[in-house]
């Protein structure tokens, strides 16, 4: 589809119209499948860059960016960490050296010596006795959401240096037998965490894109089956739903998982139209307004642009409401929807 234009009054038209340059980027491109490297499409990256959104974003990037601010690297959610995955996801222009500090402090604190270092553990208190990974029933506990979303994080940003091969490295080291992730030390834990493997699914797929490595792919691919056999929503042992928030809609997601945050997922590695998505979307498709958007139903963050406080970010994303569309998650769910061949005129 190369069409950008859209019927008067008609959602794709209110999200065109935005005040958001991030916005209205993402309706033509993800959307409307615009070229990202078409002249409109690049204009938006650099509204996108001077925007009041992304000052805002980064306004502690030199004080939280040096070395001796390890803590503020993860800092839910004003750390570099979560400062780049905004960035990443925004549409921010590919390829900024200015970025480059943030990029090493992120790197080098999720390539740490304590990563490299492993341990057997025979219990949960037993594997917080000692820095380092622990291995309890032949299963890392490491959250990989970490390390996965560093590695999409520099790669959608155009960024990523030889780093991100140790990134992927680990994360393949740590993959567990069902395909995912899971950080829990219950010896009696032994299945993937969708939480855990939903940030290292993306960042795996975008990585075997990027330098075209079939074994990542693969390796991605087997991830996504931890959520495809659970129909992205559905305990496999009774088909119920596994937990409210999983089924609510949020922005942004964090490292939190809910059904378009999945959909996502999947239409990012090019599963979206198998059939075990189906019931997603029909819910997705059931949570459209009369007026054509998305709500965000639930929210993860309070708004702090100043002060670093706790679960709190420096920016407004929309905030919540069940009746009232918010444009982060309705240009998303437009785009799910497209992948899939279910958007309509």
């Amino acid at each position: 589809m190369t069409r950008t234009s859209a019927k008067p009054g008609s959602i794709l038209d209110t999200l065109l119209r935005s005040s958001e340059p991030s916005i209205r980027w993402k309706t033509r491109v993800r959307v409307l499948g615009e070229s990202p490297s078409s002249k409109t499409s690049r204009a938006l990256q650099e509204e996108v860059r001077a925007s009041a959104r992304v000052r805002a974003l980064l306004s502690r990037r030199h004080q939280l960016g040096r070395p001796g601010t390890a803590r503020r690297v993860y800092y839910k959610w004003q750390g570099v960490h979560w400062v780049l995955a905004s960035l990443a996801d925004l549409g921010y222009p590919p390829g900024d050296k200015s970025l480059h500090p943030i990029r090493d402090r992120v790197m080098d604190f999720w390539l740490g010596p304590s990563f490299f270092h492993e341990f057997e553990a025979s219990t949960a208190a037993a594997s917080y006795r000692q820095r380092g990974v622990p291995v309890i029933q032949g299963r890392h506990r490491r959250c990989g959401s970490q390390q996965g979303n560093a590695l999409y994080s520099v790669i959608a940003l155009g960024i990523a240096d030889e780093r991100s091969d140790a990134l992927v490295e680990r994360l393949l080291h740590w993959q567990w037998p069902d395909g995912g992730w899971n950080c829990d030390r219950d010896p009696a834990a032994d299945t993937s965490s969708f939480m855990e493997t939903l940030l290292p699914l993306v960042g795996l797929s975008a990585y075997a894109r990027a330098r075209r490595k079939p074994a990542v792919a693969k390796a991605a691919k087997r991830a996504s089956e931890v959520f495809l056999r659970r129909s992205l929503f559905k305990r496999v042992s009774d088909g119920e739903v596994i937990h409210p928030d999983f089924v609510a809609l949020h922005y942004p997601l964090y490292w939190h998982y809910d059904v378009l945050g999945g959909l996502k997922a999947m239409a990012a590695i090019g599963r979206i139209r198998d059939k075990r998505c189906a019931d997603a979307l029909d819910l997705l498709e059931e949570k459209r307004l009369p007026d054509g958007g998305w709500p965000a139903e639930r929210r993860y963050y309070t708004v702090s642009p100043k002060a670093m406080k706790t679960n709190a970010d420096y920016v407004n994303w929309g905030g919540t409401g069940s009746r009232r569309m918010n444009e982060w998650i309705t240009v998303d769910a437009l785009a799910v929807l497209r992948a899939a061949g279910r958007l309509r005129d």
